[in-house]
C-alpha cells in the first residue's frame, strides 16, 4: 500500500501525524486550483486549460457589443444630425431659424401689445473682430416691418471671411420671427483694417403666442476663411 504519511511520537508522549504531499495529491490540488480559476476567469471571458488562456463566447459578446454600439453613435451623427437641422431650418425650433428671406405677407399690424427684441453678438473662439448690434433693444408690434443694424470692424492686416448663425430664445419663438433681409443670409468679406455695417430687417408674426414677451436674437460670428480659402483653391 502507498504510504501517505508517518506517524511519529512528540516530546509530551502524544502520537502526531505528519503529512506527507504525495504526487497524487499535487495534481490534485492543481487540478482544483484550475477550477477555481475557470469559475472566476469565466466572469472575465477567459477559461485556464492547462494553465493557458484562450478566447470563450463571452468575448465575442462584448466585441459584438462594442461594435453594434459604435454603430449607433455614427448613425445619429451622421444620419440624425442633418435631418434634425433640416426640421429646425423647416419648423423653427431649438432656437434654429430659417437661412432665406421671408416673403412679407400683407397683413395688419397688432397695436394691442409690443414685443421686446433683444440682440445679442458673440464672436467664436479664435474670432478677432469687434462685432455689435448698433441698437440692443426694441419694442415692436406684432406684424410691424423693423430694421437694426450690426456693426463689424476687422482689426487684423490679412482680408477675412465671417458667417454669422443666428439663435432665437425662447426656442418656440423661432417660428415667428420672420428676417426679410439679413447679413447671416451670406458670408460676409471685410479686408485688413476695414469696417462694415450689416443691416438686419425682420418682423415679429402676429400669431406669436401672447405669453412671449421677451425675444432674444443671438449672432455668433464664425471665421470661415481658411474653409472659403481652401474651396477656391480646390476649384
Amino acid at each position: 500500500m502507498r504510504k501517505c504519511g508517518t506517524v511519529q511520537r512528540g516530546s509530551s508522549g502524544r502520537y502526531r501525524h505528519q503529512r506527507l504531499i504525495t504526487p497524487l495529491k499535487s495534481r490534485r490540488w492543481c487540478l482544483n486550483l484550475r477550477a477555481r480559476f475557470n469559475e472566476l476567469g469565466f466572469r472575465w471571458g477567459f477559461e485556464v486549460s492547462s494553465f493557458r488562456l484562450s478566447r470563450v463566447p463571452a468575448i465575442d459578446t462584448a466585441l459584438k457589443l462594442v461594435a453594434a454600439a459604435v454603430a449607433m453613435f455614427a448613425f445619429v451623427f451622421v444620419v440624425m444630425v442633418p435631418l434634425y437641422n433640416v426640421l429646425c431650418d423647416a419648423l423653427g425650433i431649438n432656437g434654429k431659424t430659417s437661412s432665406q428671406a421671408y416673403t412679407a405677407i400683407p397683413a395688419a399690424v397688432d397695436e394691442s401689445r409690443e414685443v421686446t427684441v433683444q440682440f445679442v453678438a458673440i464672436n467664436n473662439d479664435g474670432m478677432p473682430w469687434s462685432f455689435a448690434p448698433t441698437t440692443r433693444v426694441m419694442r415692436v408690434h406684432p406684424g410691424a416691418a423693423n430694421g437694426v443694424v450690426f456693426a463689424a470692424e476687422n482689426p487684423t492686416d490679412q482680408n477675412m471671411v465671417a458667417q454669422a448663425i443666428p439663435s432665437i430664445s425662447p426656442s418656440r419663438a423661432a417660428a415667428y420671427f420672420h428676417k426679410t433681409e439679413c447679413f447671416c443670409f451670406d458670408q460676409q468679406v471685410l479686408a485688413a483694417r476695414d469696417g462694415a455695417e450689416m443691416p438686419l430687417q425682420f418682423i415679429v408674426d402676429q400669431a406669436l403666442p401672447r405669453d412671449i414677451h421677451t425675444i432674444t436674437l443671438s449672432y455668433t460670428l464664425f471665421d470661415v476663411t481658411d474653409t472659403v480659402t481652401d474651396g477656391l483653391a480646390a476649384r
